[in-house]
């Protein structure tokens, strides 16, 4: 198999997540993008969707590991690190849902931070303008988030900052199966 294939997983990971978040969200009426977090379709006590959400996580970021492993890092050596690093996090997210509190919480943060770090070593890396103002658009949902420009629950910059993240690792991928 022709190494480059392993790009489609920097396809295929993101979009297994968001599929597994979607039928979350839609499987669940309790849901509000005003109140709620998007751990809480994968706390495995109160939700019902915990298997569908959780699992989509792991696989995602094992799909990502994956890509970054055998591909990207030829593309992006440096970022590869922080990548790798990230997408284990996400896995932690998912094995310790809610129901462990603070260790969630920890790694969630630590995940978001990372997922950042990842964004700015790119821009540099690659000078990557795209990246840049992805990371731009990641950061800027927080701030707004963190000092209430608009009400929502966390779901919100959540979203809007993977999706920003997963944005440049779709185009990277998209580029290494082009070359």
């Amino acid at each position: 198999m022709n190494n480059k294939y392993y790009a489609l997983l920097g396809i295929v990971g993101p979009v297994v997540a968001y599929v597994s978040i979607a039928v979350s969200i839609v499987l669940s009426p309790w849901f509000s993008w005003e109140r709620n977090a998007l751990s809480d379709l994968g706390h495995s006590v109160k939700s019902g969707v915990a298997s569908i959400f959780n699992l989509g996580l792991l696989l995602a970021s094992f799909l990502t590991i994956i890509y970054t492993a055998m591909i990207f890092r030829e593309h992006a050596k440096y970022t590869s690190v922080f990548l790798v690093i990230s997408s284990f996090t996400l896995q932690l997210v998912a094995t310790f849902d809610e129901v462990y509190g603070f260790l969630h919480f920890a790694v969630s943060l630590l995940f978001f931070v990372l997922i950042g770090v990842s964004s700015i070593a790119y821009t540099i890396e690659r000078r990557s303008r795209f990246a840049g103002v992805m990371f731009i658009i990641y950061l800027g949902s927080w701030i707004s988030y963190g000092v209430r420009t608009y009400n929502a629950g966390v779901a919100v910059p959540e979203t809007i900052s993977t999706v920003a993240v997963v944005l440049w690792i779709v185009v990277s991928a998209v580029k290494i199966l082009s070359d």
